[in-house]
């Protein structure tokens, strides 16, 4: 079998931006919401599609905010998008799907730790992760936890994740954390851009492992003593940096692989439909308990 594991806070703001809007009775904007819900259903709709979870981020703030003062926040983030979080839970937990609504971790932390959790088991095939972030791909193990980018059709396995960072999975962190990710907020370590990241870490693999001589960098002499010089004077930022994009695995979660599996919705979804105005939606549901 293969478990599906959704990054349901990307998969909102994607249909914010690519769905149409529309209100609820009450006047509430709920495109998003709806967009997402018709996102899970075309999912469902694949027979290999058994076993799914959904990760959100309840609250945009979590642990790592407390670790770095510029950390991603809700500051800026548009209200019509945070107003929809609990009632897409709410929706997507009808329909019969696991919710995960992280508030102490994020939606990144629970999918890491399920991945951990059932890898391990047999009878898993393959872990999918539907999501576009480049955090999750340090979870990528050969072709058995692979990264499913839904919208362009990719699927990034480990050769994959090579071929588009120049590092394995297990450098990810270490990179993002020279690189910078301007979406989670940290700006990385100046004069460390991709190219020269890559290179020095698919030979070296970690920070620590990044020899302080000049000459050992797989690398021009002159830019490989800037480099060194500029880790060197942030060594401390890196690996705060490298903290901030290490997922964690020991996120509390209690399903087991069979609470798992897509039984149908509950009859509280078409309730629910009703509720927002738009009943179509519940009447193309193909399975309910």
């Amino acid at each position: 079998m293969k478990i599906h594991l959704v990054d349901g806070t990307y998969e909102l703001f994607r249909s914010h931006f690519g769905a149409p809007p529309k209100k609820s009775p009450e006047g509430m904007e709920i495109g998003a919401t709806l967009g997402l819900v018709r996102s899970m259903m075309l999912l469902l709709s694949d027979p290999e599609v058994t076993h799914v979870a959904v990760a959100f981020d309840h609250v945009i703030e979590s642990f790592r905010n407390k670790m770095y003062a510029g950390y991603k926040s809700s500051a800026g983030v548009d209200s019509i998008i945070l107003n929809q979080f609990a009632l897409v839970e709410k929706l997507i937990s009808a329909l019969g799907l696991v919710v995960w609504p992280m508030v102490k971790f994020e939606a990144d932390d629970a999918i890491a730790t399920a991945v951990t959790k059932f890898k391990k088991v047999k009878s898993v095939e393959q872990i999918v992760i539907c999501s576009v972030d480049k955090d999750l791909t340090q979870m990528v193990e050969g072709n058995r936890v692979v990264c499913w980018d839904r919208r362009r059709e990719i699927m990034l396995d480990e050769k994959g994740v090579v071929g588009k960072f120049g590092v394995s999975p297990e450098s990810i962190p270490d990179y993002l954390a020279l690189v910078g990710d301007s979406a989670d907020g940290y700006p990385g370590i100046q004069g460390w851009g991709a190219k020269s990241s890559a290179t020095v870490l698919a030979k070296f693999k970690h920070i620590e492992s990044i020899p302080k001589d000049p000459k050992k960098l797989p690398l021009g002499l002159a830019r490989a003593t800037t480099l060194v010089e500029n880790l060197q004077n942030n060594f401390d930022d890196a690996l705060l940096f490298r903290e901030l994009s290490t997922l964690r695995e020991d996120v509390p979660l209690k399903e087991s692989l069979v609470d798992l599996k897509w039984l149908g919705a509950f009859p509280r979804f078409k309730k629910l439909c009703h509720e927002l105005g738009d009943e179509r939606i519940s009447e193309r549901v193909t399975k309910w308990r």
